[in-house]
């Protein structure tokens, strides 16, 4: 009886297992992108800071298409500033040394830039838009304010111009204030550690399916 051992092609069994290694590895990190993705727009959320802002988080993983044993995952936030200030905790002041003007919900969400474009909203800006002026009303202990004379609060709860003889109102547009302290309310780094620690696991299930 004969037996004949025949060595296999490695070239081609290794080529296969560097694909499968490959593939696996850029779908394991395909899955944590997505991951501290979300995980870190739920942390926005149960922050109580919104949908919008949560939005805001990005993810991809490179390379773009195909597969590769570098994969890499890149999370990022649109409103990186705010993002960290709500990380970090920070107190924020006036550039100016003056006032920081915090609007009211009668002041909208918008106003008019110098350049005749919407813009965010300034005191100056809302100015623009509405073609009222803003009157500083001093406030010994308390925030002071910037109010609107002569406006009604139309349907969408916002300030704007009274053209009729009565029911004329003063509304507060904006709450002036030396500063604000924001508290830490976010842990960006504790989720990106959780889903740094899980790429191996992530990586090893698609091993197996692949």
């Amino acid at each position: 009886m004969r037996l004949t051992i025949q060595m296999p092609d490695l070239g081609k069994a290794l080529a296969g297992t560097e694909r499968a290694i490959e593939s696996a590895v850029t779908s394991g990190m395909r899955d944590a992108t997505t991951g501290l993705k979300e995980a870190l727009r739920q942390d926005v959320v149960s922050s109580r800071l919104g949908e919008r802002l949560s939005r805001t988080w990005r993810g991809k993983t490179y390379p773009d298409t195909g597969s590769s044993m570098e994969a890499a995952a890149f999370v990022w936030s649109k409103a990186p500033k705010l993002i960290d200030a709500f990380d970090r905790g920070v107190v924020i002041r006036s550039k100016s040394g003056f006032w920081l003007a915090i609007p009211t919900a009668a002041a909208g969400t918008s106003g008019i830039g110098a350049n005749g474009r919407s813009a965010r909203i300034t005191p100056g800006g809302w100015e623009r838009r509405t073609g009222m002026r803003l009157r500083f009303v001093y406030r010994r202990g308390q925030p002071s304010l910037l109010v609107a004379d002569n406006a009604r609060i139309n349907t969408k709860g916002r300030a704007a111009p009274n053209r009729r003889k009565t029911g004329h109102a003063t509304a507060v547009i904006f709450l002036l204030v030396p500063q604000v302290s924001l508290r830490k309310r976010l842990d960006i780094d504790a989720a990106a550690r959780a889903w740094a620690g899980r790429v191996p696991s992530l990586i090893a299930r698609h091993w197996r399916t692949s």
